[in-house]
């Protein structure tokens, strides 16, 4: 019988016998059992996760006999070894004074080779750029990860050539937010990094054409979050402005305007309603719109909508 990985086997909604929607997997015997009538539904699943257990970080890093997993954040995806700085050898007993000299020149001989040549090292210093670029935005991993792909994907078509690393890098960061769902404005990328937003936008044009990168348009709904977090707003206000933003998009009021500017005018508009109100200085300036973009499009919602507000 051929056995299946625990990634392999797709649990069905419910036991074919009975109908019961609980089901367990039983990690000792490998099998996927209805926990109603007792069918055994597969059999013969090998779980390849590790075979020790760990209740902290401490004890699973010990017991843990793998490096950490590939990124492409990194110039060699940390695929090459590296010398530690603590003076101890792999016993955890110090190592005596006189070898220090020849560990001290085994790190710095290491730190040579792992960028052999100016490839190597431009790449080293844009994933590096890029690294302290999402760090001051305080983006998730999984956005570096994507922007880190982009921009090797743009020097395999060589389309670095005739531009600079911190351009492109700013405008592989712009794609991936908007890939991954957490878009970012043009501003906000020009601020972090060294580049003006004329330049990152022009740059992200070039290379959604010659790397056909399908973006979808970000929408007002994706800022939300965001806007209102910074705000300090409830989840009710939030919720409300949501829901006045799906409403807008019913009404294709949101089509043709920009989408900062019209979820800063849903998120004042649900602030005023749900009574934590803030005044359109405060969301303006979060949003990184003008105070009259704001204006406009918080009478269109209103009046559109018939939502009845006091000023």
């Amino acid at each position: 019988m051929k056995r299946k990985t625990v990634e392999q086997v797709e649990e069905p909604a419910h036991c074919p016998e009975c109908g019961s929607a609980n089901l367990a997997y039983d990690e000792t015997r490998g099998e996927l059992v209805c926990q109603e009538c007792g069918l055994v539904i597969d059999e013969g699943i090998i779980d390849q996760g590790p075979e020790w257990r760990a209740f902290d970080l401490e004890q699973g890093q010990k017991r843990a006999r793998t490096g950490a997993p590939m990124t492409y954040t990194i110039h060699d995806k940390g695929l090459s070894t590296t010398i530690g700085w603590k003076n101890k050898d792999s016993y955890g007993r110090t190592i005596p004074t006189k070898n220090r000299a020849q560990l001290y020149r085994l790190r710095k001989w290491q730190r040579r080779i792992r960028v052999s040549n100016a490839t190597e090292r431009n790449l080293a210093y844009a994933l590096s750029e890029l690294d302290r670029m999402a760090s001051g935005m305080g983006l998730p991993r999984n956005v570096r990860e994507t922007a880190a792909v982009i921009y090797r994907k743009a020097v395999n078509k060589n389309l670095i050539r005739g531009r600079s690393i911190e351009g492109v890098v700013a405008a592989s960061l712009y794609a991936a937010c908007r890939q991954n769902g957490v878009p970012r404005t043009l501003d906000e990328i020009a601020n972090a990094s060294h580049v003006t937003r004329k330049e990152i936008g022009r740059t992200y044009r070039f290379m959604t054409r010659e790397l056909k990168l399908r973006l979808m348009p970000t929408r007002p709904q994706d800022y939300v979050s965001r806007f209102c977090s910074e705000l300090k707003l409830s989840g009710a206000v939030q919720s409300r402005a949501m829901d006045i933003l799906k409403d807008a998009t019913d009404k294709e009021l949101t089509s043709g305007r920009g989408p900062t500017g019209v979820a800063a005018a849903a998120i004042y508009v649900a602030s005023i309603l749900g009574n934590e109100r803030r005044t359109q200085r405060e969301v303006a300036d979060v949003a990184g719109v003008t105070e009259v973009t704001i204006r406009n499009r918080y009478k269109e919602l209103t009046d559109k909508l018939s939502i009845d507000v006091e000023l």
